[in-house]
């Protein structure tokens, strides 16, 4: 089993730091918080619950589309659990992070294609409950995957010319 890059370990990190600051800012909340909608919970349990959120990221580079899944449904059982709390400060990241990773590691189009569909259904059940946005932020979302999927297409694409000649050498 290959170990992980740096780099995964890093994103991993970065996301779920940030989703723990993000769920400490729910519960820490006063009740003069300016929100849309006011919060259902303060319960120090969103703060453990959100890491199953983040972690899946860890694993973009071997099964992009588990990791997907995975983020995905604990995204569902975190919103199912704890109802209105503010969650688009880390799951927007998220899914511009999947939408790069989608286009870097799924392969065919058709994998793609179900890759996306699954960061489309983690940005509806990240905003359908949350307490600081409502769907009004997918003008901001959609936009943002499109653009992270399309630099991880870029990427993909020089890579994939660069170690085209290194194959051509070898099987010469």
């Amino acid at each position: 089993m290959k170990a992980f890059k740096t780099s995964d370990w890093i994103l991993a990190a970065l996301m779920t730091v940030a989703g723990a600051f993000l769920m400490l800012e729910n519960i820490l909340a006063g009740p003069d918080a300016e929100l849309a909608h006011p919060l259902s919970t303060q319960t120090w349990l969103m703060l453990p619950a959100f890491v199953l959120v983040t972690v899946p990221i860890l694993w973009r580079r071997r099964n992009v589309l588990g990791a997907t899944a995975v983020t995905v449904g604990m995204m569902g059982l975190h919103v199912l659990a704890f109802d209105w709390v503010t969650r688009c400060g880390v799951g927007l990241p998220l899914a511009f992070a999947l939408g790069y990773a989608i286009a870097r590691y799924a392969g065919s189009v058709r994998y793609q294609l179900a890759g996306l569909a699954g960061v489309a259904l983690l940005l509806i059940v990240t905003l359908v409950r949350d307490s600081s946005a409502g769907f009004e932020a997918l003008v901001i979302a959609i936009p943002g995957v499109i653009l992270f999927y399309g630099a991880g297409l870029l990427v993909q694409t020089l890579v994939s010319r660069k170690s085209a000649p290194a194959v051509e050498r070898i099987a010469a």
